[in-house]
């Protein structure tokens, strides 16, 4: 064995001790580390002839990359709908690096890890109240999620005309009627050659909403004249968290032929709550799911799963199966997930939701949503008693989507969120919404309470004085 790694071996316990040590002080100071900084390294360091050993190079991090690292797993970090890490999941993400299983199948000598998975998939339909006619496993990101279920839709399509596109390649055009797709669902309609501009957009209800118009909806399926066609639908739009009308959507798949998918990477965690559970009553009629748990389930990145019905798993393995690996055997007789996802190689991505799940059960959660949600309405309400500001939309579950009053002060959003970043007390992104520039903050992580509220106020009160306006 290599000498550094042999040293390393024998100094393991004492290693991981102090990379303990040095994830601790991160966490416990977390009020104290900025959610944005400056600070930069030259990428361009040579590698070292012989190496430094494992003690050398958590001190060299300590020292110039430490540093780059910002407040995102914080309670001020409220761009991008990012979650925190709760205890239990850091503990189930850093277990799944311990025991570092490829997780594939479910009965095999090399490893049956994905019954974690399964049980895991199991319990989250406990949590969101969805029947066990959907199976599922994780991925990524809502990304890979969406293109998992796309992929699938893409197959279904084709199957409809007796063609099968996986081997053959798209052979039909594939009709995509969305209102307020996310963009990753349009990066994945890329992905998939399907084309990203090849989609048919929706009107959407009047009166500030961002919710299919399902008159509009039904007329444009009308004009198909017949032809099978994939709604994307939405639970939770990223602006302003508005939900599609599931009821009615179903009652539309009672009378027409498509794959009704649903982005819902936080919204669909409203279920979980008595008081938001009916924005997503008739959810369980969609073909596919897709849902993040590095948002509002609070696990690290990068972790997400799909939801695609039972009864699509031989159009599922059509897609995705390794029909060249004939030691992998029948796909359908020895369930494996390579066969079922784009990856072939998969950490045990599920264990940090099984340890969350197990953790703080479905009480844990509510309480996160509940919390998330009425500390959105308490941070807009505050934004209307200060004159400087005005919401964009109104609060419907935990996104504020919001700007700069009056509308001679456009060209100042963006100047404004800048110095609001550039403090370091608080995070937000910048987005459009209505032809109007904007400010997104998301409400979503577990450790945000009503005295970081006050803190991010105080932030943007001192942020409009240094913008003189």
């Amino acid at each position: 064995m290599n000498s550094v790694l042999q040293h390393d071996l024998n100094d393991l316990e004492n290693i991981l001790n102090q990379a303990k040590e040095q994830g601790i002080h991160f966490l416990n100071n977390l009020e104290n580390i900025p959610t944005s900084n400056k600070n930069t390294i030259d990428p361009t360091r040579n590698l070292n002839e012989v190496g430094l050993g494992s003690l050398a190079a958590l001190k060299e991090f300590k020292e110039r990359l430490a540093p780059l690292m910002i407040a995102s797993p914080g309670p001020r970090y409220l761009g991008f709908v990012t979650g925190g890490s709760t205890p239990a999941s850091i503990v189930g993400d850093w277990l799944a690096s311990v025991y570092d299983q490829n997780t594939q199948a479910i009965k095999a000598q090399g490893g049956v890890s994905a019954l974690i998975e399964f049980e895991t998939i199991n319990l989250l339909l406990q949590l969101l109240d969805l029947p066990k006619s959907f199976l599922g496993g994780f991925v990524t990101g809502a990304t890979m999620s969406n293109f998992t279920c796309l992929g699938v839709a893409r197959q279904w399509i084709g199957a409809q005309s007796g063609k099968d596109f996986a081997k053959t390649g798209i052979t039909e055009t594939i009709h995509i009627l969305t209102a307020t797709p996310h963009s990753s669902s349009i990066k994945t309609l890329s992905m998939l050659g399907i084309g990203s501009n090849n989609y048919t957009t929706i009107k959407t209800i009047e009166g500030n909403r961002e919710a299919i118009d399902v008159d509009d909806l039904e007329k444009n399926i009308q004009n198909l004249n017949g032809q099978p066609f994939i709604l994307i639908s939405s639970a939770g739009t990223v602006n302003t968290a508005d939900f599609d009308d599931f009821v009615e959507i179903a009652k539309l798949k009672e009378k027409y032929n498509f794959w009704w998918h649903i982005d819902a990477a936080f919204g669909g965690f409203a279920a979980v709550s008595e008081k938001f559970k009916h924005l997503t009553e008739g959810w369980e009629g969609a073909d596919s799911i897709t849902i993040d748990c590095h948002k509002w389930l609070n696990v690290p990145y990068e972790s997400a799963f799909y939801l695609i019905k039972e009864k699509h798993v031989n159009l599922q393995t059509e897609t995705f199966q390794n029909s060249n690996a004939p030691y992998l055997g029948n796909p359908l007789e020895n369930f494996n997930y390579l066969n079922v996802l784009p990856e072939n190689s998969r950490r045990l991505r599920a264990l940090p939701v099984w340890f969350s799940l197990i953790a703080y059960g479905k009480e844990g959660f509510k309480d996160i949503i509940e919390n998330s949600t009425a500390l959105a309405l308490h941070f807009a309400n505050e934004l209307i008693e200060d004159d400087n500001f005005e919401l964009l939309a109104p609060i419907r579950l935990n996104n504020v989507c919001f700007t700069l009053k009056g509308d001679h002060n456009q060209e100042k959003v963006s100047q404004f969120l800048t110095l609001l970043n550039d403090k370091g007390k608080a995070f937000m992104t910048p987005t459009v919404y209505q032809n109007r520039k904007g400010i997104r903050a998301s409400f979503v992580n577990w450790r945000t309470s009503e005295t970081d509220i006050k803190i991010i106020i105080q932030e943007l009160k001192e942020s409009i004085l240094d913008l003189e306006i």
